[in-house]
């Protein structure tokens, strides 16, 4: 059964290797890189787009507000001259640039929390492409040794290594920590 069991693993293990070999980690990480790349240009369109809205809007609120301004001094110079018709048309037009800048308010409050959600994203995104980058640069450093066979640090393999805890470590492990509980 031992046997059956060792000669599985060994034939799993050549399987992830020759899987290994086909990706191209190398050639994945690229497109991964270009792939970061395209979302964060097309965010960043998005972005900028989002910010040109907030400055249209921005001055339709100013111009809303001067017109409200402009409606309330002739409403004053109607109601001087008891114009009553004058003024009711003119505070029609007044509620309605009112009700507007309430929803271009709304809109402005709105597109400016999306558009600092998306400047938030788009910096976190910076920031992976960046390390992407680097790790890719390290990468690239360690994969011409490899190819040429020359002996190079495994830091997976070590890790492993490192990681494989025998019995007899649990064992004493289990005992102090028994002994550690016992005595409190």
């Amino acid at each position: 059964m031992a046997l059956i069991n060792r000669i599985s693993r060994l034939v799993k293990a050549d399987f992830h290797a020759v899987l290994d070999q086909i990706e191209e980690p190398e050639q994945l990480l690229k497109q991964a890189i270009r792939d970061m790349e395209d979302d964060l240009a097309a965010a960043e369109q998005r972005s900028l787009s989002c910010g040109q809205e907030q400055e249209a809007l921005l001055v339709r609120k100013s111009e809303l507000e001067a017109t409200i301004a402009e409606v309330d001094s002739q409403l004053d110079l109607c109601f001087e001259s008891d114009k009553d018709d004058l003024a009711k048309s003119l505070i029609r037009k007044k509620l309605e640039a009112e009700r507007l800048l309430k929803r271009l308010n709304s809109r402005f409050s709105a597109n400016g929390k999306y558009l600092e959600e998306q400047r938030a994203k788009l910096d976190e995104n910076r920031a992976t492409l960046e390390s992407l980058r680097q790790k890719a640069e390290l990468f690239a450093q360690r994969a011409p040794s490899h190819r040429d066979g020359g002996a190079e640090f495994d830091d997976i393999a070590w890790m492993a290594r490192e990681m494989n805890i025998g019995e007899d470590e649990v064992e004493i492990t289990f005992l102090r920590e028994k002994n550690a509980r016992s005595r409190s």
